[in-house]
C-alpha cells in the first residue's frame, strides 16, 4: 500500500506507532500524582460484564483515566485557558510532514533543558508541519516511569517560542511536559508555543489550531529525518484527548527506514 503525497512516496503498510499504550498495570507510566488507570467490567447486583466470569455474553468495561497523566495525549491551547476550547474542535487535519530529531538535554543547575540552540541546529533551517523531538539517552523504561517528583527534562521558553516563530503547527515529545514540573504555574513553554499572552483573556493571535502532543515513544530504531505524521485522537470534547500518533517513512529519502 503506497501512497504519494506532493512528489514523496509513502508506505502505508509500515506505520511506526509512536504512542505509548494505557493499561490498568503497574506498566503505565504516570505523572502529575495521580494512580494508575482503572479497567474493570461493570457490575450490576450479581451480574458481572466479563465473559470469562460466564455472566455476560460480553466484556463491558469502565475506563478511569486521565489523559494528561497516564499516557500519551494531545493537547490545545484550552489547557490553560480560562475559557474553553477543545481539542476535537481545534485539530481538523490529521495528516502533517513532521521532523524527527534527538536531542540529549542540557544540564542547567539541578534541571535538564532542551535550549533553542539544540532545536535550530537540529532543524538545520528545515521548517515542517510538526516536530518530533526524542531525548537521549532513550531507555525503553519511558513506557512506564512514574514521573511525579523526579523533575523530568523540560523545554525551554525560548525553544518553545523558536518552534513557533518556525512556523511548526505541531509539537511532539517523549515528555510528561514541555514545561518544568514545578514552575509555580508558569507553563513559560505552553504559553510561549500557543503564543498565549494571557489566558484570562485570548489574544487574537493565539495559535488555536496548534497541539502539543506529550508522553509518546520514538525506539532507537526509528532514525531522526522526515516523516508523514497521522495525528490520532479520540472525539473528546475536553482539552485534551488521548492520542495514537503513527508515523510513515518518506520512500525516497535514503536517511529513513523502510
Amino acid at each position: 500500500m503506497k501512497a504519494k503525497i506532493n512528489n514523496f512516496e509513502v508506505n502505508l503498510s509500515k506505520p511506526i506507532d509512536i504512542s505509548i499504550p494505557l493499561t490498568n498495570t503497574d506498566e503505565n507510566p504516570i505523572a502529575w500524582y495521580i494512580d494508575k488507570p482503572v479497567i474493570e467490567p461493570v457490575v450490576f447486583g450479581d451480574w458481572i460484564g466479563k465473559v470469562s466470569e460466564g455472566k455476560s455474553s460480553t466484556n463491558f468495561n469502565n475506563i478511569f483515566f486521565n489523559p494528561h497523566g497516564h499516557g500519551t495525549h494531545t493537547e490545545c491551547l484550552g489547557h490553560i485557558t480560562r475559557e474553553f476550547y477543545s481539542i476535537n474542535q481545534s485539530l481538523k487535519q490529521f495528516f502533517f510532514l513532521a521532523e524527527l530529531i534527538s536531542v540529549v538535554p542540557e544540564i542547567q543547575g539541578e534541571d535538564l533543558v532542551i535550549t533553542k540552540n539544540q532545536i535550530e541546529n537540529s532543524l538545520s533551517g528545515k521548517t515542517p508541519e510538526a516536530i518530533i523531538i526524542r531525548t537521549l539517552p532513550n531507555f525503553k523504561i519511558k513506557k512506564s516511569l512514574k514521573y511525579s517528583n523526579t523533575n523530568p527534562p523540560f523545554l525551554e521558553e525560548e525553544a518553545a517560542r523558536f518552534i513557533r516563530e518556525s512556523g511548526i503547527q505541531h509539537l511532539l515529545i517523549d515528555l510528561p511536559s514541555v514545561d518544568k514540573e514545578k514552575d509555580d504555574g508558569k507553563l513559560l513553554a505552553h504559553k510561549a508555543f500557543w503564543n498565549v499572552k494571557d489566558v484570562n483573556n485570548l489574544n487574537a493571535d493565539a495559535r488555536l489550531d496548534c497541539t502539543i502532543t506529550e508522553m509518546i515513544f520514538v525506539s532507537d530504531e526509528v532514525k531522526d529525518g522526515n516523516y508523514l505524521l497521522n495525528l490520532q485522537i479520540a472525539s473528546f470534547e475536553n482539552d485534551a484527548s488521548p492520542s495514537k500518533p503513527v508515523l510513515y517513512a518518506i520512500l525516497n529519502d535514503e536517511k529513513i527506514i523502510s
